[in-house]
């Protein structure tokens, strides 16, 4: 079935962010062309909303999401300790699918069509079937290399190697990992800050495209040079490392240097879990339309995707979001690609479609388990 979607403002983000003239036509789950003249069996009026590319959430622990709000004061060793040192070897098979679903769910729900899991919890199994049940497309990262082999996910999720070393484990482990991920094609992803983490990896052989480094908080200037030549990626979580006391955010360090560089909630235990929040955080240094790139195509790019998604570029998976802008927090809309960043929020968002297929975002079973779930662990 082909789908048309007629009467919006498309806004494409590549090359650079800008309003096109025309309608979007979707065949077989991806865009076929933009323009005028273009006819399907099924049409979609969009009502004068603005028609993006779906957002792209480069870094978040999705499981997180029965935990939202749990300690907003956390420093990052509170949240260490209380998270990953209590909560999460209390995680159940089934916890942890009510969790990414639900999780996955409010992704959608705030316009994100793209989620980096990083999830570092029991029962991979559960956690992508979270995924799968919700509908999001999703690179699933764990650091179980074993168990990420036996996990056979269908084609719009991707498997990843949440790395622990060498910042979180030795680097003779690191090296291990590696191996094994680039023997599968997997793509790499590692927290890092401050100094030695990316001299390390340069000095044995491991930094490169599939890699991204997450936070960067107080890299220096000649660890950035030597991602930038390696082609390895990044990925910014600016409203968290905030919060937890990282330092200040290097989005425009990162981007100076040429690294390709994308946007992430990372946990909602101390902030919200959409995607325009982070934007607006990322501002302070950034033009909008740079932000924007960060939350579609550059953050596509930084979790190795933006040949699949990220723009409205004929081929690409029609993942897209609708956003209403008649609405008080957006009315008048002067230019769409800085009200997007400036004004947008969950509220706004009409609908969401993964691969051209509309997709709920929420779930009254899916809020109950995770409600289950929260109550269980908290008791």
């Amino acid at each position: 079935m082909c789908t048309l979607i007629t009467n919006a403002t498309l806004l494409d983000t590549d090359p650079e962010p800008r309003a096109v003239e025309g309608d979007l036509l979707i065949e077989d789950g991806r865009i076929a062309a933009v323009g005028h003249g273009l006819a399907a069996d099924h049409v979609v009026d969009a009502g004068k909303a603005i028609v993006m590319p779906g957002l792209v959430d480069a870094h978040r622990h999705v499981w997180q999401s029965v935990l939202r709000s749990l300690d907003p004061d956390s420093t990052l060793g509170d949240y260490l300790d209380l998270v990953l040192g209590r909560l999460a070897p209390s995680f159940t098979e089934d916890d942890v699918h009510a969790a990414n679903h639900w999780g996955a769910l409010d992704a959608l729900n705030s316009g994100v069509t793209t989620l980096y899991d990083w999830s570092h919890v029991p029962h991979p199994e559960a956690a992508l079937d979270g995924l799968v049940q919700a509908g999001v497309r999703a690179v699933f990262a764990h650091p179980d290399r074993e168990a990420l082999a036996r996990l056979r996910p269908p084609a719009h999720i991707a498997l990843a190697l949440a790395a622990t070393g060498p910042v979180y484990g030795p680097v003779e482990e690191a090296v291990r990992d590696w191996k094994a991920a680039r023997e599968r094609r997997w793509h790499l992803s590692l927290h890092a800050t401050g100094t030695g983490a990316v001299e390390s990896l340069h000095r044995h052989g491991l930094l490169g495209p599939d890699v991204m480094v997450v936070h960067g908080n107080g890299f220096t200037d000649d660890a950035m040079k030597t991602m930038a030549d390696a082609g390895a990626t990044a990925t910014v979580t600016p409203a968290v490392e905030a919060q937890m006391g990282h330092g200040a955010h290097e989005t425009v360090r990162f981007r100076a240097h040429g690294i390709a560089t994308g946007l992430g909630v990372d946990t909602v235990v101390t902030v919200p879990g959409d995607l325009f929040s982070v934007m607006r955080a990322a501002l302070p240094g950034t033009p909008a339309a740079e932000v924007l790139r960060m939350a579609t195509i550059e953050g596509a790019r930084a979790i190795g995707l933006d040949r699949e998604i990220g723009s409205l570029t004929p081929g690409k998976h029609a993942d897209l979001v609708m956003i209403a802008t008649d609405g008080p927090g957006m009315a008048p809309v002067t230019d769409p690609v800085r009200a997007v960043v400036g004004s947008a929020g969950r509220g706004d968002v009409r609908a969401v479609f993964v691969a051209g297929r509309r997709v709920e975002t929420t779930s009254a079973r899916a809020r109950e388990r995770a409600e289950q779930v929260r109550a269980r662990l908290t008791a």
